[in-house]
Protein backbone atom coordinates (compact mmCIF):
# COMPACT_ATOMS: atom_id res chain seq x y z
CA UNK A 1 0.00 0.00 0.00
CA UNK A 2 1.50 2.94 -1.11
CA UNK A 3 1.56 6.22 1.22
CA UNK A 4 1.50 10.07 0.61
CA UNK A 5 1.08 12.19 3.62
CA UNK A 6 -0.38 15.60 2.96
CA UNK A 7 -0.45 17.82 5.51
CA UNK A 8 -2.53 21.12 3.84
CA UNK A 9 -0.22 23.20 2.07
CA UNK A 10 -0.36 24.44 -1.45
CA UNK A 11 -3.32 22.83 -3.35
CA UNK A 12 -5.21 23.16 0.55
CA UNK A 13 -4.74 26.70 -0.70
CA UNK A 14 -5.68 26.43 -4.10
CA UNK A 15 -9.12 24.76 -2.88
CA UNK A 16 -10.20 27.47 -0.64
CA UNK A 17 -9.70 30.19 -3.07
CA UNK A 18 -11.60 27.99 -5.46
CA UNK A 19 -14.45 27.84 -3.19
CA UNK A 20 -14.69 31.90 -3.42
CA UNK A 21 -14.69 31.15 -7.41
CA UNK A 22 -17.32 28.99 -7.64
CA UNK A 23 -21.26 28.31 -7.17
CA UNK A 24 -22.05 27.30 -3.45
CA UNK A 25 -24.39 24.92 -4.48
CA UNK A 26 -24.97 21.57 -2.73
CA UNK A 27 -25.59 20.16 -6.49
CA UNK A 28 -22.42 20.94 -7.88
CA UNK A 29 -20.20 19.49 -5.36
CA UNK A 30 -21.98 15.82 -4.96
CA UNK A 31 -20.60 15.40 -8.01
CA UNK A 32 -17.17 16.00 -6.75
CA UNK A 33 -17.01 14.36 -2.94
CA UNK A 34 -14.18 14.55 -1.15
CA UNK A 35 -13.42 10.78 -1.84
CA UNK A 36 -13.86 11.25 -5.28
CA UNK A 37 -10.74 13.89 -5.72
CA UNK A 38 -8.86 12.27 -3.32
CA UNK A 39 -9.43 9.05 -5.37
CA UNK A 40 -8.75 11.43 -8.09
CA UNK A 41 -5.07 12.05 -7.22
CA UNK A 42 -4.78 8.31 -5.93
CA UNK A 43 -5.78 6.74 -9.26
CA UNK A 44 -3.62 9.05 -11.02
CA UNK A 45 -0.56 8.31 -9.26
CA UNK A 46 -1.18 4.94 -9.18
CA UNK A 47 -1.76 4.34 -13.23
CA UNK A 48 1.70 6.09 -13.26
CA UNK A 49 3.38 2.69 -11.66
CA UNK A 50 1.68 1.09 -14.44
CA UNK A 51 2.20 2.99 -17.64
CA UNK A 52 5.73 1.68 -17.74
CA UNK A 53 5.69 -0.46 -21.04
CA UNK A 54 4.48 -3.22 -23.49
CA UNK A 55 7.59 -4.70 -24.57
CA UNK A 56 7.28 -8.05 -25.86
CA UNK A 57 6.46 -10.79 -23.42
CA UNK A 58 4.42 -8.05 -20.99
CA UNK A 59 7.65 -5.48 -19.62
CA UNK A 60 10.59 -7.82 -20.57
CA UNK A 61 12.56 -7.87 -23.90
CA UNK A 62 11.82 -11.45 -25.78
CA UNK A 63 15.83 -11.63 -26.48
CA UNK A 64 18.81 -10.39 -25.37
CA UNK A 65 21.87 -9.52 -28.10
CA UNK A 66 21.38 -10.61 -31.56
CA UNK A 67 21.99 -14.14 -31.63
CA UNK A 68 19.64 -14.89 -29.09
CA UNK A 69 16.98 -12.47 -30.67
CA UNK A 70 17.17 -13.65 -33.90
CA UNK A 71 16.67 -17.41 -32.34
CA UNK A 72 13.80 -17.09 -30.72
CA UNK A 73 14.63 -15.59 -28.13
CA UNK A 74 16.41 -19.27 -26.86
CA UNK A 75 19.87 -18.76 -24.96
CA UNK A 76 19.96 -21.25 -22.41
CA UNK A 77 22.02 -24.12 -23.59
CA UNK A 78 24.28 -22.50 -26.68
CA UNK A 79 26.77 -19.93 -27.25
CA UNK A 80 25.32 -16.13 -27.48
CA UNK A 81 28.45 -14.84 -26.72
CA UNK A 82 28.71 -12.21 -23.93
CA UNK A 83 24.99 -11.78 -23.68
CA UNK A 84 24.58 -14.77 -22.65
CA UNK A 85 24.94 -13.32 -19.00
CA UNK A 86 21.82 -11.98 -19.31
CA UNK A 87 19.98 -15.75 -19.59
CA UNK A 88 22.14 -17.98 -18.38
CA UNK A 89 25.49 -17.08 -17.24
CA UNK A 90 26.93 -20.51 -17.37
CA UNK A 91 27.15 -20.58 -21.14
CA UNK A 92 29.53 -18.36 -20.85
CA UNK A 93 31.74 -21.29 -20.52
CA UNK A 94 30.62 -22.06 -23.95
CA UNK A 95 33.11 -19.09 -25.80
CA UNK A 96 36.36 -19.61 -26.78
CA UNK A 97 39.30 -18.38 -24.37
CA UNK A 98 40.56 -14.83 -24.44
CA UNK A 99 38.98 -11.64 -24.42
CA UNK A 100 35.51 -10.57 -25.97
CA UNK A 101 34.40 -6.92 -26.41
CA UNK A 102 30.87 -6.46 -27.58
CA UNK A 103 29.33 -3.14 -28.94
CA UNK A 104 25.32 -3.15 -29.65
CA UNK A 105 22.26 -1.07 -30.12
CA UNK A 106 18.12 -2.39 -29.06
CA UNK A 107 15.87 -0.88 -31.13
CA UNK A 108 12.03 -1.15 -30.87
CA UNK A 109 8.65 0.27 -33.31
CA UNK A 110 5.35 -0.52 -31.58
CA UNK A 111 2.33 0.21 -33.67
CA UNK A 112 -0.63 0.89 -31.09
CA UNK A 113 -4.18 1.46 -31.75
CA UNK A 114 -6.27 1.44 -29.28
CA UNK A 115 -10.54 2.14 -29.86
CA UNK A 116 -13.25 4.19 -27.97
CA UNK A 117 -15.70 1.20 -28.94
CA UNK A 118 -18.86 3.65 -28.03
CA UNK A 119 -17.74 6.30 -30.26
CA UNK A 120 -15.12 4.25 -32.63
CA UNK A 121 -12.75 7.47 -32.07
CA UNK A 122 -9.09 5.97 -32.37
CA UNK A 123 -6.25 6.93 -30.87
CA UNK A 124 -3.08 6.09 -32.55
CA UNK A 125 0.92 5.40 -31.22
CA UNK A 126 2.17 7.01 -34.86
CA UNK A 127 1.08 10.18 -32.79
CA UNK A 128 4.90 10.85 -31.57
CA UNK A 129 5.75 14.07 -29.12
CA UNK A 130 9.03 14.26 -27.04
CA UNK A 131 11.68 11.99 -26.95
CA UNK A 132 9.54 8.64 -26.74
CA UNK A 133 8.94 6.12 -30.10
CA UNK A 134 10.77 4.72 -31.68
CA UNK A 135 12.62 3.40 -28.94
CA UNK A 136 16.82 2.76 -28.59
CA UNK A 137 18.60 1.01 -25.80
CA UNK A 138 22.50 0.91 -26.24
CA UNK A 139 23.99 -2.76 -25.13
CA UNK A 140 28.02 -3.30 -24.20
CA UNK A 141 29.43 -6.71 -22.85
CA UNK A 142 33.47 -7.78 -21.66
CA UNK A 143 34.33 -11.22 -21.33
CA UNK A 144 37.52 -12.70 -20.27
CA UNK A 145 38.64 -16.41 -20.32
CA UNK A 146 41.24 -18.49 -18.91
CA UNK A 147 41.43 -22.11 -17.39
CA UNK A 148 38.05 -23.09 -15.94
CA UNK A 149 37.02 -19.60 -15.39
CA UNK A 150 34.90 -17.38 -17.62
CA UNK A 151 34.50 -13.32 -16.46
CA UNK A 152 32.36 -10.74 -18.03
CA UNK A 153 30.61 -7.80 -17.17
CA UNK A 154 27.84 -5.74 -19.37
CA UNK A 155 25.25 -3.69 -20.08
CA UNK A 156 21.39 -4.59 -21.52
CA UNK A 157 18.24 -3.30 -22.01
CA UNK A 158 16.29 -5.47 -20.11
CA UNK A 159 13.22 -4.79 -20.63
CA UNK A 160 10.68 -1.66 -21.68
CA UNK A 161 9.23 0.55 -24.16
CA UNK A 162 6.07 2.83 -23.94
CA UNK A 163 3.01 4.53 -25.54
CA UNK A 164 2.76 8.24 -27.52
CA UNK A 165 -1.31 8.82 -27.91
CA UNK A 166 -0.69 12.84 -27.97
CA UNK A 167 -3.38 14.94 -26.52
CA UNK A 168 -5.97 15.22 -29.25
CA UNK A 169 -7.42 11.66 -29.03
CA UNK A 170 -10.49 10.82 -27.17
CA UNK A 171 -7.94 9.08 -23.77
CA UNK A 172 -7.70 12.96 -23.29
CA UNK A 173 -10.67 13.90 -22.89
CA UNK A 174 -12.51 14.33 -19.35
CA UNK A 175 -15.61 11.91 -18.19
CA UNK A 176 -18.04 15.08 -19.65
CA UNK A 177 -16.01 14.66 -23.23
CA UNK A 178 -13.93 18.21 -22.67
CA UNK A 179 -10.57 17.77 -24.36
CA UNK A 180 -8.13 18.49 -21.68
CA UNK A 181 -5.56 18.99 -24.20
CA UNK A 182 -3.00 17.12 -21.88
CA UNK A 183 -0.68 13.87 -23.16
CA UNK A 184 -1.06 10.53 -22.82
CA UNK A 185 2.02 8.71 -22.93
CA UNK A 186 4.37 6.51 -21.31
CA UNK A 187 7.94 5.52 -21.46
CA UNK A 188 9.71 2.59 -19.13
CA UNK A 189 13.02 1.50 -19.66
CA UNK A 190 14.63 -1.17 -17.76
CA UNK A 191 18.44 -1.42 -17.53
CA UNK A 192 21.13 -4.46 -16.16
CA UNK A 193 24.26 -4.39 -15.45
CA UNK A 194 25.70 -7.92 -14.72
CA UNK A 195 28.54 -9.30 -13.14
CA UNK A 196 28.69 -12.90 -14.16
CA UNK A 197 31.01 -15.42 -13.76
CA UNK A 198 31.14 -19.35 -15.21
CA UNK A 199 33.29 -22.13 -14.07
CA UNK A 200 33.88 -25.41 -15.44
CA UNK A 201 32.79 -28.08 -12.94
CA UNK A 202 33.90 -30.97 -15.36
CA UNK A 203 34.31 -31.24 -18.69
CA UNK A 204 30.59 -32.03 -18.92
CA UNK A 205 29.17 -29.81 -16.24
CA UNK A 206 29.83 -25.58 -16.18
CA UNK A 207 28.08 -23.40 -13.85
CA UNK A 208 27.65 -19.44 -13.43
CA UNK A 209 25.93 -16.42 -12.03
CA UNK A 210 25.72 -13.30 -12.43
CA UNK A 211 24.90 -10.06 -9.74
CA UNK A 212 23.06 -7.33 -11.35
CA UNK A 213 23.10 -3.96 -10.78
CA UNK A 214 20.01 -2.34 -12.30
CA UNK A 215 18.04 1.03 -13.20
CA UNK A 216 14.41 2.00 -13.46
CA UNK A 217 13.11 5.21 -15.44
CA UNK A 218 9.71 5.90 -16.22
CA UNK A 219 8.10 8.74 -18.04
CA UNK A 220 4.15 9.22 -17.80
CA UNK A 221 1.58 11.38 -19.10
CA UNK A 222 -2.19 10.27 -18.12
CA UNK A 223 -5.40 11.39 -17.67
CA UNK A 224 -7.92 9.84 -15.12
CA UNK A 225 -12.10 10.25 -15.96
CA UNK A 226 -13.71 11.05 -12.83
CA UNK A 227 -15.86 7.49 -13.09
CA UNK A 228 -12.30 5.73 -13.16
CA UNK A 229 -11.30 8.05 -10.24
CA UNK A 230 -14.81 7.10 -8.38
CA UNK A 231 -14.84 3.56 -8.88
CA UNK A 232 -11.26 3.05 -7.03
CA UNK A 233 -12.46 5.03 -4.00
CA UNK A 234 -15.75 2.91 -3.97
CA UNK A 235 -13.38 0.12 -3.96
CA UNK A 236 -11.15 0.96 -0.95
CA UNK A 237 -8.72 1.62 -3.24
CA UNK A 238 -7.95 5.20 -2.17
CA UNK A 239 -7.90 6.72 0.82
CA UNK A 240 -5.66 9.53 3.21
CA UNK A 241 -5.62 12.49 4.40
CA UNK A 242 -5.94 14.08 1.29
CA UNK A 243 -9.83 13.12 1.27
CA UNK A 244 -11.08 15.97 3.26
CA UNK A 245 -9.01 18.72 1.50
CA UNK A 246 -10.10 17.93 -1.72
CA UNK A 247 -13.91 18.57 -1.61
CA UNK A 248 -13.81 22.30 -2.83
CA UNK A 249 -14.04 21.29 -6.55
CA UNK A 250 -17.80 22.24 -7.66
CA UNK A 251 -17.83 19.62 -10.41
CA UNK A 252 -14.93 17.08 -10.44
CA UNK A 253 -14.08 15.76 -13.86
CA UNK A 254 -10.86 14.13 -14.15
CA UNK A 255 -7.04 13.69 -12.93
CA UNK A 256 -4.10 13.84 -14.81
CA UNK A 257 -0.65 13.02 -14.14
CA UNK A 258 2.51 14.00 -15.37
CA UNK A 259 6.49 13.44 -14.69
CA UNK A 260 8.44 13.02 -17.90
CA UNK A 261 11.87 14.39 -19.45
CA UNK A 262 12.87 14.89 -22.72
CA UNK A 263 16.37 13.01 -23.08
CA UNK A 264 17.32 9.29 -24.31
CA UNK A 265 17.40 8.01 -21.14
CA UNK A 266 16.95 10.61 -18.31
CA UNK A 267 13.58 9.44 -17.08
CA UNK A 268 10.52 11.51 -14.95
CA UNK A 269 10.97 8.82 -12.18
CA UNK A 270 13.79 6.52 -11.29
CA UNK A 271 15.56 3.98 -8.94
CA UNK A 272 18.66 1.70 -8.77
CA UNK A 273 17.91 -1.56 -7.67
CA UNK A 274 19.91 -5.75 -7.60
CA UNK A 275 18.65 -8.89 -9.39
CA UNK A 276 20.59 -12.17 -10.08
CA UNK A 277 20.70 -14.78 -11.89
CA UNK A 278 22.33 -18.34 -11.64
CA UNK A 279 22.42 -21.32 -14.31
CA UNK A 280 23.84 -24.37 -15.40
CA UNK A 281 24.95 -26.47 -18.50
CA UNK A 282 25.41 -30.04 -18.96
CA UNK A 283 27.02 -31.37 -22.18
CA UNK A 284 25.31 -34.77 -22.25
CA UNK A 285 26.51 -36.12 -25.67
CA UNK A 286 29.50 -34.38 -27.92
CA UNK A 287 26.32 -33.24 -29.72
CA UNK A 288 23.68 -32.30 -27.42
CA UNK A 289 23.41 -29.65 -24.42
CA UNK A 290 20.91 -29.16 -21.77
CA UNK A 291 20.90 -25.82 -19.61
CA UNK A 292 18.96 -24.41 -16.68
CA UNK A 293 18.82 -21.08 -14.99
CA UNK A 294 17.21 -18.71 -12.38
CA UNK A 295 16.91 -15.05 -12.71
CA UNK A 296 15.37 -13.83 -9.30
CA UNK A 297 12.87 -11.30 -9.13
CA UNK A 298 14.21 -7.88 -9.04
CA UNK A 299 14.77 -5.45 -5.63
CA UNK A 300 14.46 -1.88 -6.87
CA UNK A 301 13.95 0.85 -4.63
CA UNK A 302 11.17 3.00 -5.11
CA UNK A 303 11.05 5.10 -8.65
CA UNK A 304 10.99 9.26 -7.58
CA UNK A 305 10.67 12.32 -9.35
CA UNK A 306 8.71 15.74 -9.48
CA UNK A 307 5.04 15.43 -10.79
CA UNK A 308 2.31 17.60 -11.45
CA UNK A 309 -0.96 16.35 -10.38
CA UNK A 310 -3.59 18.24 -12.30
CA UNK A 311 -7.33 18.36 -11.11
CA UNK A 312 -9.86 19.25 -13.85
CA UNK A 313 -13.31 20.46 -13.14
CA UNK A 314 -16.20 21.61 -15.70
CA UNK A 315 -16.64 24.62 -13.63
CA UNK A 316 -13.12 25.71 -12.56
CA UNK A 317 -11.20 24.63 -15.21
CA UNK A 318 -7.65 22.96 -14.34
CA UNK A 319 -5.73 23.65 -11.01
CA UNK A 320 -2.37 22.01 -11.20
CA UNK A 321 -0.61 20.75 -7.99
CA UNK A 322 3.45 20.27 -8.00
CA UNK A 323 4.79 17.75 -5.75
CA UNK A 324 7.20 14.32 -5.98
CA UNK A 325 6.04 10.87 -7.23
CA UNK A 326 6.83 7.29 -6.08
CA UNK A 327 6.34 4.16 -7.65
CA UNK A 328 6.55 1.35 -5.06
CA UNK A 329 7.63 -1.91 -5.59
CA UNK A 330 7.88 -1.82 -9.29
CA UNK A 331 10.02 -5.15 -9.59
CA UNK A 332 10.90 -7.60 -12.52
CA UNK A 333 9.85 -10.82 -12.32
CA UNK A 334 11.61 -14.22 -11.77
CA UNK A 335 12.21 -16.39 -14.59
CA UNK A 336 12.97 -20.14 -14.94
CA UNK A 337 14.33 -20.68 -18.25
CA UNK A 338 15.49 -24.51 -19.44
CA UNK A 339 17.12 -25.53 -22.62
CA UNK A 340 18.12 -28.18 -24.92
CA UNK A 341 20.49 -27.11 -28.11
CA UNK A 342 21.96 -29.94 -30.74
CA UNK A 343 24.86 -29.53 -33.28
CA UNK A 344 23.56 -31.81 -36.09
CA UNK A 345 26.84 -31.21 -38.19
CA UNK A 346 29.07 -28.57 -38.50
CA UNK A 347 26.49 -26.39 -40.08
CA UNK A 348 23.34 -27.05 -38.29
CA UNK A 349 22.28 -26.01 -35.03
CA UNK A 350 18.53 -26.62 -33.44
CA UNK A 351 17.84 -24.64 -30.43
CA UNK A 352 14.77 -25.21 -27.81
CA UNK A 353 13.74 -23.13 -24.44
CA UNK A 354 10.69 -23.28 -22.02
CA UNK A 355 10.69 -20.25 -19.66
CA UNK A 356 8.26 -19.64 -16.77
CA UNK A 357 7.95 -16.28 -15.55
CA UNK A 358 6.61 -15.35 -12.40
CA UNK A 359 4.39 -12.09 -13.38
CA UNK A 360 1.81 -13.00 -10.73
CA UNK A 361 4.17 -12.42 -8.04
CA UNK A 362 5.78 -9.54 -9.36
CA UNK A 363 2.33 -7.55 -10.85
CA UNK A 364 -0.49 -8.04 -8.36
CA UNK A 365 -0.96 -4.31 -7.94
CA UNK A 366 0.41 -1.36 -8.79
CA UNK A 367 1.33 0.85 -5.51
CA UNK A 368 1.73 5.20 -6.22
CA UNK A 369 2.47 7.67 -3.93
CA UNK A 370 2.19 11.35 -4.46
CA UNK A 371 3.54 14.17 -1.96
CA UNK A 372 2.54 17.65 -2.86
CA UNK A 373 5.22 19.96 -1.78
CA UNK A 374 3.22 21.30 1.04
CA UNK A 375 2.66 17.65 2.53
CA UNK A 376 -0.20 14.91 2.37
CA UNK A 377 -0.93 11.38 2.90
CA UNK A 378 -2.66 9.39 -0.12
CA UNK A 379 -3.18 5.41 -0.60
CA UNK A 380 -3.83 3.88 -3.79
CA UNK A 381 -3.63 0.19 -5.26
CA UNK A 382 -4.68 -0.20 -8.25
CA UNK A 383 -5.06 -3.77 -9.63
CA UNK A 384 -3.43 -5.72 -12.23
CA UNK A 385 -3.25 -9.50 -10.90
CA UNK A 386 -1.09 -10.53 -14.00
CA UNK A 387 -0.78 -14.19 -14.63
CA UNK A 388 2.13 -16.36 -14.55
CA UNK A 389 3.43 -16.53 -18.38
CA UNK A 390 4.77 -19.91 -20.41
CA UNK A 391 7.18 -19.35 -23.07
CA UNK A 392 8.08 -21.36 -26.10
CA UNK A 393 11.53 -20.32 -27.96
CA UNK A 394 12.91 -22.24 -30.52
CA UNK A 395 15.70 -21.35 -32.95
CA UNK A 396 18.09 -22.49 -35.83
CA UNK A 397 21.48 -21.11 -37.03
CA UNK A 398 22.83 -22.76 -40.49
CA UNK A 399 26.42 -21.76 -41.20
CA UNK A 400 28.46 -21.55 -44.52
CA UNK A 401 31.59 -19.76 -45.33
CA UNK A 402 32.05 -16.25 -42.95
CA UNK A 403 28.06 -16.50 -42.98
CA UNK A 404 25.65 -17.69 -40.30
CA UNK A 405 21.92 -17.82 -40.58
CA UNK A 406 19.52 -17.74 -37.57
CA UNK A 407 15.72 -17.89 -37.53
CA UNK A 408 13.34 -18.49 -34.85
CA UNK A 409 9.64 -18.59 -33.35
CA UNK A 410 8.59 -17.55 -30.04
CA UNK A 411 5.00 -18.16 -28.76
CA UNK A 412 3.56 -17.19 -25.13
CA UNK A 413 0.71 -17.11 -23.41
CA UNK A 414 -1.07 -14.29 -21.98
CA UNK A 415 -0.01 -13.02 -18.86
CA UNK A 416 -2.39 -9.75 -18.94
CA UNK A 417 -5.82 -9.70 -17.87
CA UNK A 418 -8.24 -7.92 -20.26
CA UNK A 419 -10.58 -6.68 -17.85
CA UNK A 420 -7.77 -5.27 -16.26
CA UNK A 421 -6.17 -3.47 -19.25
CA UNK A 422 -4.95 0.06 -19.30
CA UNK A 423 -4.76 1.53 -22.96
CA UNK A 424 -1.31 3.23 -21.83
CA UNK A 425 0.21 -0.26 -20.91
CA UNK A 426 -1.03 -2.57 -24.07
CA UNK A 427 1.89 -5.48 -23.17
CA UNK A 428 -0.02 -7.51 -25.43
CA UNK A 429 2.10 -9.44 -27.85
CA UNK A 430 2.67 -12.75 -27.37
CA UNK A 431 3.80 -14.20 -30.88
CA UNK A 432 6.94 -13.74 -32.51
CA UNK A 433 9.06 -14.88 -35.52
CA UNK A 434 12.86 -13.95 -36.05
CA UNK A 435 15.16 -13.75 -38.59
CA UNK A 436 19.14 -12.82 -38.01
CA UNK A 437 22.73 -13.37 -39.33
CA UNK A 438 26.41 -12.97 -38.70
CA UNK A 439 29.08 -12.21 -41.09
CA UNK A 440 32.81 -12.67 -39.88
CA UNK A 441 35.29 -10.29 -41.58
CA UNK A 442 38.20 -12.12 -39.90
CA UNK A 443 38.56 -14.59 -36.92
CA UNK A 444 38.60 -11.85 -34.80
CA UNK A 445 35.37 -9.64 -36.13
CA UNK A 446 32.04 -10.26 -36.42
CA UNK A 447 28.60 -8.34 -37.39
CA UNK A 448 25.58 -9.67 -35.93
CA UNK A 449 22.41 -8.28 -36.87
CA UNK A 450 18.15 -10.11 -35.80
CA UNK A 451 15.06 -8.97 -36.50
CA UNK A 452 11.75 -10.05 -34.74
CA UNK A 453 8.46 -9.31 -35.05
CA UNK A 454 5.59 -9.11 -32.98
CA UNK A 455 1.92 -10.12 -34.35
CA UNK A 456 -0.60 -8.01 -33.56
CA UNK A 457 -2.63 -9.13 -30.38
CA UNK A 458 -5.74 -7.43 -29.24
CA UNK A 459 -7.95 -7.41 -26.33
CA UNK A 460 -10.85 -5.83 -24.76
CA UNK A 461 -11.48 -3.83 -21.59
CA UNK A 462 -15.05 -2.13 -21.06
CA UNK A 463 -14.44 -2.16 -16.72
CA UNK A 464 -13.70 0.16 -14.41
CA UNK A 465 -11.22 1.20 -12.82
CA UNK A 466 -8.60 0.97 -15.54
CA UNK A 467 -10.63 2.83 -18.24
CA UNK A 468 -13.08 5.15 -18.49
CA UNK A 469 -14.84 3.89 -22.05
CA UNK A 470 -15.71 0.32 -23.51
CA UNK A 471 -11.68 0.18 -24.75
CA UNK A 472 -10.03 -2.24 -27.72
CA UNK A 473 -6.10 -2.07 -28.38
CA UNK A 474 -3.96 -3.72 -30.27
CA UNK A 475 -0.39 -3.88 -29.90
CA UNK A 476 2.06 -4.98 -32.96
CA UNK A 477 6.35 -4.59 -33.26
CA UNK A 478 9.00 -4.66 -35.17
CA UNK A 479 12.23 -4.82 -32.91
CA UNK A 480 16.40 -5.27 -34.35
CA UNK A 481 19.71 -5.48 -32.88
CA UNK A 482 22.42 -4.46 -34.11
CA UNK A 483 26.08 -5.52 -32.87
CA UNK A 484 30.32 -5.70 -33.30
CA UNK A 485 32.25 -7.91 -31.91
CA UNK A 486 36.23 -8.15 -31.32
CA UNK A 487 37.95 -10.97 -29.97
CA UNK A 488 41.55 -10.38 -28.87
Amino acid sequence: MLRLTFRGGEWCKKLIKLEKIAPNNDDTKEKMTLLQLSKTATATLLVVSCYCAHATDVFRLEGYGPISRAMGGAATAFDVGPAGMMTNPATLSLMAKGNEIQLGLDGIFADINTRNQASQENASSDSHSKNRGPYFAPEAAYTHREGAFTFGIGAFAQGGLGTEYGKDSFLSKTTSGANSGLDNSSRLLVLNIPIAVSYDVTEKLSIGGSLDAMWTGLNLDLLLGANQVGSLIGAGRASGSLVPVLGGLPAFDGAHISFSKNRPLASGADAWGIGGKFGLIYKATKATTLGAAYSFESRMSDLKGDATLTALDAVVGQVPLQGQIAIRNFQMPAVLNLGMSHQFNDQWLVTADVSRVFWEHAMKNINVGFMANGGGNLDIQLPQNYRDQTILALGAAYRTGNWTLRGGARIASQALRSELLFAVIPAVPRKHISAGLSYDFSKDNTVHFSYSHAFKETLDNSNLPNTSAPIQTSNSQNNFVIAYTHRF
